[in-house]
């Protein structure tokens, strides 16, 4: 299986390698992406269970999770967008799956 997240971006400040949290936490991206490659449905399946458990223990409000299956010869790719309530808990969810 392959895996990848999305990652974001943030301006460094070039005097000291710091960065502004506004510039991290603006609350406008609140939608962690996922994407991974299974060598069938099941594990797929498998995998979509589990990383919904994990948005779910995050989540203050329903986290909106959209998922799609893609075959690619004879495997199958699962990319799944998972939208919460605010940014903080995209983040905590984003680094609860390093």
């Amino acid at each position: 299986m392959t895996a990848a997240i999305n990652k974001c971006s943030a301006n460094e400040t070039a005097a000291c390698c710091c960065v502004d949290v506004g510039t991290v936490m603006d609350n406008t991206d609140c939608t962690a992406s996922w994407s991974g490659v299974f060598a069938d449905r099941h594990a797929a399946d498998a995998m979509l269970t589990h990383l919904s458990e994990k948005a779910r223990q995050v989540e203050s409000d329903p986290c909106d999770i959209r998922a799609e299956f893609t075959e690619e010869g004879d495997a199958v790719r699962l990319s799944v967008d998972f939208t919460f309530a605010c940014q903080a808990e995209t983040l905590i969810f984003q680094l609860g799956l390093r």
